[in-house]
């Protein structure tokens, strides 16, 4: 009997005996089908409150400095017990960052520069400084930040919302740094398009608004500093922090669905009559900040989080992965409160027991890895407000194939089916209906035969579902779906 696929997951279409199905969750796309999803495994102390915002800076060295935010403060994680230690000015606490809001962070040299709506900019030297203190010059109050050429570019202005404004060429926290007319530094009021929501870096930067998206260029020698261009109109960004940038391209989230950039490209929708239907319904439009996008440096894919609309209240419990080189989507279950890149902070084997104490369940990588990690890797805040990598053990994986059925015939299955996977511990599973209109019922689950490797049931019904459960904890790397034995229609329509 050929095998029947878990075929890529397209929950916004029909899988009636379709190529593509509706059900999966907590894998993640291979060529071959797919594979595990790994829980969030937390490294740091507790940061005591909520995180709103983080980010991994590095020195000169390639040491790694990490820092997080809650509401009124900024933390430095310390590299060897990875506690936190408030570095706010003054010791803080700031003005709250706005409710709908996160912090943002970019580091340009040895400069960690953080922004809220609420408060000046703030600025920290990872080679020198003890606390945040004010980025010199009077740059305006902004929730975004990112560097652009060499220039640090604010977005989302508190004084005019319009506005893009950049520092000097390679000067940032000087007197006159964000003094219009020196050293190249000037800012730009966009006509229309609505609030600047972001901006995303690199050589040159993409400027997203409400309504339009615009390329700014830079132009050396000109009195313009920056060609400001649209290429896109009609077309904005939904939640700021949807905005990824992986490598030289950029994905976003409008109210048109998923979109990605590509170097000097107009957007182009990757999300159509996929998962952008079954994605809007589900998210919480009321609390945006917790809609947060990031690419993984260890893969080609992108990680995108969000609150449901059933979810817990300042945590975000669902997730969207994507893989921009297979071009396919998935679901996960995952809570937490910031999604973030993070290089895992050096510590000696000296410093293990002063990180664990007498408690070795809270190693989650070998001994060898201790002392250094410091390429960058997805990280998150969990609901404990405590920081990690996703290095746990797999989450329970459950995945189904489209809808089988055969023109109203009878379908019957005798003995059951084959997952094909490499993992040991599978759960097999069938659905019954009598027509496309009645509710799917779900089968009684039967485990995997260690002989035969058949999860063994019988079927009789006129549409059904196979479906595979790996449970949580399970080591397995690849399923792509399952072949059933002894399969075959019957009867009269």
């Amino acid at each position: 009997m050929p095998v029947i696929p878990f075929a890529e997951y397209r929950p916004d279409l029909s899988d009636y005996q379709a190529q593509t199905g509706q059900n999966v969750m907590n894998v993640v796309p291979r060529g071959d089908g797919y594979g595990p999803f790994p829980s969030l495994a937390a490294i740091s102390q507790s940061l005591g409150e909520q995180c709103r915002g983080a980010y991994a800076a590095y020195k000169t060295d390639g040491s790694v400095v990490v820092f997080a935010a809650t509401a009124t403060d900024l933390f430095q994680m310390d590299n060897s017990t990875y506690a936190w230690s408030n570095v706010s000015q003054g010791g803080g606490p700031y003005a709250s960052v706005p409710s709908s809001d996160q912090w943002s962070f970019t580091q340009f040299n040895n400069l960690v520069i953080a922004v809220q709506a609420n408060i000046a900019p703030q600025v920290f030297d990872v080679s020198s400084s003890t606390e945040f203190t004010d980025l010199a010059g009077s740059p305006p109050q902004a929730r975004y930040v990112d560097v652009v050429g060499r220039f640090v570019v604010l977005t989302g202005l508190l004084s005019n919302p319009n506005r893009v404004q950049w520092s000097g060429l390679n000067d940032v926290n000087g007197a006159s740094s964000w003094t219009a007319g020196v050293n190249s530094s000037d800012s730009q009021d966009l006509p229309d398009g609505g609030i600047t929501r972001g901006i995303a870096g690199g050589e040159s930067g993409v400027i997203f608004q409400d309504n339009v998206i615009r390329r700014m260029t830079y132009l050396p020698g000109d009195p313009r500093v920056f060609q400001i261009e649209k290429i896109a109109d009609g077309l904005g960004i939904y939640g700021p922090l949807s905005l990824s940038r992986s490598g030289a391209s950029v994905f976003f989230y409008s109210l048109k669905g998923f979109h990605r950039i590509d170097p000097g490209g107009a957007p182009t929708p990757i999300g159509r009559e996929r998962v952008d239907r079954t994605f809007f319904t589900d998210l919480d439009r009321t609390q945006p900040q917790l809609f947060q996008g990031a690419a993984d440096p260890r893969s080609s894919r992108i990680l995108w989080v969000y609150k449901s609309v059933d979810g817990i209240t300042n945590q975000f419990d669902k997730g969207l992965c994507y893989d921009p080189v297979l071009d396919r989507f998935t679901p996960v279950r995952l809570s937490g409160e910031f999604l973030f890149k993070m290089a895992q902070p050096g510590i000696t084997l000296e410093n293990v027991d002063t990180l664990i104490g007498s408690n070795l369940d809270l190693i989650t990588q070998s001994f060898d890895s201790l002392s250094t990690a410091i390429v960058p890797e997805l990280a998150a805040f969990d609901t404990s407000h405590l920081a990690g990598f996703f290095r746990g053990p797999n989450l329970e994986a459950t995945l189904e194939t489209a809808e089988q059925g055969t023109d109203g015939r009878r379908i019957k299955l005798k003995i059951g089916f084959r997952p094909v996977s490499d993992a040991t511990t599978v759960y097999g599973s069938a659905s019954r209906r009598e027509n496309l209109q009645s509710a799917v019922s779900a089968g009684t689950e039967s485990l995997v035969n260690a002989t035969t490797g058949i999860c063994n049931m019988l079927l009789d019904t006129r549409y059904s579902r196979f479906k595979c459960r790996i449970p949580a904890g399970s080591s397995w790397t690849f399923i792509n779906g399952v072949e059933p034995i002894d399969f075959k229609a019957t009867g009269r329509r």
